[in-house]
């Protein structure tokens, strides 16, 4: 019914998603995170399935390695995926007080694809790491 009444009234902008993310998608949804700055690798560790038999909920976890000290801690953590119509799946903002720089969540996977971990530090460096990842039954697909 819904996609009649926007057939009907011409097509709504927030109702139009993308089929999937592109590099290039990707890359813009990273730089609007990061900025101009250098992503270096280390020092981050995502971990995740190589194989997952549903993208419907897939666990992944990224650590970083930080003293989470008010000098020296982590600021944020994203993650995108590269098959995703929406490629920056996660955004978290952590401090100090956080105790340990670890964060834990599932996120639904369209199809086998790279998903990227990338954390900045208050030095105001950002570090990185990323995963392939297979999937057998498909998320996020529009049907």
């Amino acid at each position: 019914m819904l996609a009649t009444v926007a057939g009907a009234f011409g097509a709504v902008p927030w109702l139009q998603r993308p089929a999937m993310a592109t590099p290039a998608t990707v890359a813009a949804a990273m730089r609007d995170i990061v900025g101009d700055a250098k992503l270096q690798p280390g020092r981050v560790k995502l971990d995740l399935p190589p194989i997952a038999e549903n993208g419907n909920a897939v666990a992944v976890s990224v650590r970083v390695e930080s003293p989470m000290t008010a000098a020296d801690h982590v600021r944020s953590i994203h993650l995108f995926a590269e098959g995703n119509p929406l490629p920056n799946v996660a955004n978290f903002f952590l401090g100090p007080r956080a105790g340990r720089a670890v964060v834990a969540t599932r996120m639904r996977l369209a199809t086998s694809q790279k998903v990227i971990a990338v954390a900045q530090l208050s030095d105001g460096t950002w570090w990185t790491d990323s995963a392939e990842i297979f999937v057998t039954l498909a998320a996020c697909t529009e049907g």
